[in-house]
C-alpha cells in the first residue's frame, strides 16, 4: 500500500516548510578558516557548514515532523516529544539494573518480551519515584491501544551509546507500566535510513544490548511501519520532488555567502 495523495501532499508540505524554516533560523557560528576559504571558496564552505548543521539536526527538523505527519493518518494518535511517564517504582528500577548488568557482562542476551514481563511484575512495587525520562521522539497509539515509543537516532549512532539507549528504552517501559500496568507497550530505536545501502545495515555493534527484532527499525522498516507498506520509497520520491521545486530558493540562500 503506497502513500495516498493526501499523505504525499502533507509530507511534501512538511519537508518544504521545515527546510524554509531552517533557512530563516540558520545562524552559522563565526569561524575564521582562511586556508579552507581560499582553497574551496566562501560559497562551498558555507554549503558544507549548512549541510553539517542540517545533518546534526535532521532528526528534529525533518524526520520527526515527517514521521508525525505520516503516523497521524495511520494510527489512532501520534505525538512528538512526548513523555513516557512521570514515575518509576523502586522494584522496576531494581529490575532494570539487573537487566543492564546481565547484558553488560554478557551473562544474558537481550529478550524484550521477557524484560517487559519482568518489569510489569514489579511496576508498582515499592515506593514510586518521580522521574523525568528522556523525551519520546515519536509516540504512536494503534487502533487497538497498543503503544509504540520511538527514539529516532542518526544513521550511524555511536556504538558506545547503545548501553544508554537500552536503559532509556527500559525506563520508558517502566514509566508506561507505572501509569497503566496492563498497557501493551513497545519501545524502539528508529534509524531513518541505511548509510550502508545497498549492503545490509551494520547491526553487529548493537547485538548483545538490543533485541534486534523487537527494539530496532531501520530505513523502510521504520517508515513502512509508520506510514504503511511502500511509504519509504514514496518518501524518497517526495524529498526529490521538493528538492527540485526549491532548487532556486536553495541557490538564492547560498548566494548571500558568496
Amino acid at each position: 500500500m503506497a502513500l495516498t495523495e493526501t499523505q504525499i501532499k502533507q509530507t511534501e508540505n512538511v519537508v518544504r516548510e521545515s527546510l524554509r524554516k531552517r533557512f530563516k533560523t540558520y545562524n552559522p557560528e563565526p569561524a575564521y578558516m582562511p586556508f579552507h576559504t581560499r582553497l574551496l571558496g566562501k560559497d562551498r564552505l558555507a554549503l558544507y557548514a549548512f549541510i553539517h548543521s542540517l545533518n546534526t539536526n535532521f532528526g528534529t527538523i525533518i524526520f520527526e515532523p515527517v514521521a508525525l505527519s505520516l503516523a497521524s493518518t495511520t494510527f489512532l494518535s501520534a505525538e512528538s516529544q512526548a513523555t513516557a511517564g512521570t514515575e518509576i517504582s523502586e522494584g522496576a528500577q531494581r529490575v532494570i539494573q539487573q537487566i543492564m548488568d546481565g547484558l553488560s557482562t554478557a551473562v544474558s542476551s537481550p529478550n524484550k518480551p521477557e524484560e517487559i514481563k519482568k518489569i510489569r511484575k514489579v511496576c508498582r512495587e515499592g515506593n514510586m519515584i518521580k522521574v523525568k525520562p528522556t523525551k519520546v521522539d515519536l509516540k504512536l497509539v494503534s487502533k487497538d491501544n497498543e503503544i509504540f515509543l520511538f527514539d529516532i537516532k542518526t544513521a550511524k549512532p555511536n556504538a558506545g551509546g547503545f548501553k544508554e539507549f537500552k536503559r532509556t528504552l527500559l525506563e520508558w517501559v517502566a514509566a508506561s507500566l507505572a501509569a497503566d500496568p496492563k498497557v501493551k507497550v513497545n519501545t524502539i530505536i528508529a534509524i531513518p535510513y541505511n548509510p550502508y545501502e545497498p549492503e545490509p545495515y551494520n547491526r553487529w555493534t548493537m547485538r548483545g544490548m538490543l533485541d534486534l527484532e523487537k527494539e530496532l527499525k531501520v530505513a523502510n522498516e521504520f517508515w513502512d511501519f509508520v506510514g504503511g507498506v511502500g511509504a519509504y520509497q514514496n518518501l524518497l520520491d517526495c524529498f526529490e520532488r521538493v528538492g527540485i521545486e526549491l532548487r532556486n530558493e536553495i541557490d538564492e540562500f547560498f548566494k548571500r555567502y558568496n
